[in-house]
């Protein structure tokens, strides 16, 4: 038989082991009162969209500029990206990330958003806008003609791949115009780097860039005064026939350039 302390024991570890109960209880019930409390916290993915689209406004300062802060923008579209993966938002709102990456000027991560935006809905009638898009992250980052031309190039790629594939997009009609400026910034490029070889009289490599001009971007206004320094080039080259016939060619195809007297010259002095 229990002892009068035995019974104290087992009365006292009873409502130990009661009240641990009751703390394991109210702290699972807390949790869960918690983690009910953030999901409710998240609003609407429609609500968070028309939230996005008023960040992107921005704010009038004094009513002199506008003042938009883009982190917040992304910080709102993404949350329907992750919260509401298969909402009518939810595609919306990745294109508006990358719009907004844009209008920030960070053209590397608005690139990665608008081709991801191409490969996961290729069907999507929007996916001309990125293409014309990635061209301008590109476009926005060219340099002058005497730098790297790296960036013109890379947004002349995607220009031409808007052309082939959406021939009859609207967003294609509006690449058309900034397709021919980068031809003609890279065929002022060519012709800059030719000029350079000319004035150092390494002719065969000034003649090779005036060819290039002549091959890959003709009718941009230089085909007059690349033929006319070509021949220029062949001329001391020892090649006077080819030049003769070059200088010709300019006098009578481009008779109004500045270059058409200056052949004129050359083929008179030859006889």
């Amino acid at each position: 038989m229990a002892t009068f302390h035995e019974k104290s024991r087992f009365r006292a570890q009873g409502m130990r082991h009661l009240a641990l109960g009751l703390v394991l209880s109210l702290g699972l019930a807390s949790g869960c009162s918690k983690d009910a409390m953030l999901f409710e916290d998240v609003p609407p993915a429609s609500e968070l969209y028309q939230k996005g689209l008023s960040q992107l406004k921005g704010t009038r300062i004094l009513g002199l500029y506008t003042w938009v802060n883009y982190t917040k923008a992304i910080e709102t579209f993404q949350t329907i990206v992750d919260n509401y993966p298969y909402s009518e938002y939810e595609t919306e709102a990745q294109l508006k990330i990358a719009d907004a990456y844009f209008e920030k000027g960070s053209y590397d991560e608005a690139l990665s958003y608008y081709r991801d935006f191409g490969d996961l809905h290729p069907q999507n009638p929007k996916v001309p806008y990125t293409v014309l898009r990635s061209a301008l992250c590109h476009y926005k980052q060219i340099r002058s003609i005497d730098r790297d031309q790296t960036p013109t190039r890379e947004a002349l790629k995607y220009l031409e791949l808007l052309s082939s594939r959406y021939p009859y997009d609207p967003e294609t009609r509006k690449g058309e115009v900034i397709l021919q400026q980068l031809r003609t910034q890279l065929a002022d490029n060519m012709m800059e780097i030719g000029d350079f070889y000319l004035r150092r009289t390494q002719y065969q490599s000034a003649a090779m860039r005036y060819r290039t001009v002549l091959d890959e971007y003709p009718g941009l206004g230089l085909d007059a005064e690349a033929l006319f320094k070509l021949g220029i080039c062949y001329e001391n080259m020892k090649r006077k026939d080819e030049a003769l016939r070059l200088f010709h060619v300019v006098l009578e195809n481009f008779s109004n350039s500045k270059m058409a007297k200056q052949a004129a010259e050359r083929i008179a002095s030859a006889e």
